[in-house]
């Protein structure tokens, strides 16, 4: 129970937090919100980099910390993509709106989804043991 309480608390407060984050860069800092979302891909991209080049002691760089921190960085990343989505054209958008931008993010999903199942290339296979 206390670590299903923690992941919940996790995921409210970095939704919040990583949405207000997105749109504080892409409206309250002018960025808009496509150069915004190219933004925190690209912090993405140096967070999976570092994961995977920097070493400490021999280890990766801390797997724990890395996941933390790119899960973070995938709610602006969300906030500024459906944004760019849903706006009207006069203030940066494509003008989509919420309905058409909500069915592209479902279709994207189910998507998803379907081809993990399919393909299974999420499952981690251990070695078999002799």
């Amino acid at each position: 129970m206390r670590r299903e309480a923690f992941y919940w608390l996790t995921v409210l407060f970095t939704f919040a937090l990583g949405t207000s984050a997105g749109d504080l860069v892409a409206e309250g800092l002018d960025i808009g919100y496509w150069k915004s979302a190219l933004m925190f891909a690209g912090l993405i991209a140096l967070v999976t980099g570092a994961h995977f080049a920097v070493k400490f002691d021999t280890i990766k760089f801390d797997t724990i910390a890395t996941f933390w921190i790119a899960y973070v960085l995938t709610w602006p990343l969300g906030a500024s993509i459906g944004d760019y989505l849903s706006q009207d054209l006069d203030v940066g958008g494509l003008g989509l709106g919420t309905v058409t931008t909500s069915l592209i993010f479902l279709a994207a999903i189910v998507g998803v989804v379907i081809y993990l199942t399919v393909s299974r290339k999420d499952q981690i296979r251990l070695p078999e043991t002799a």
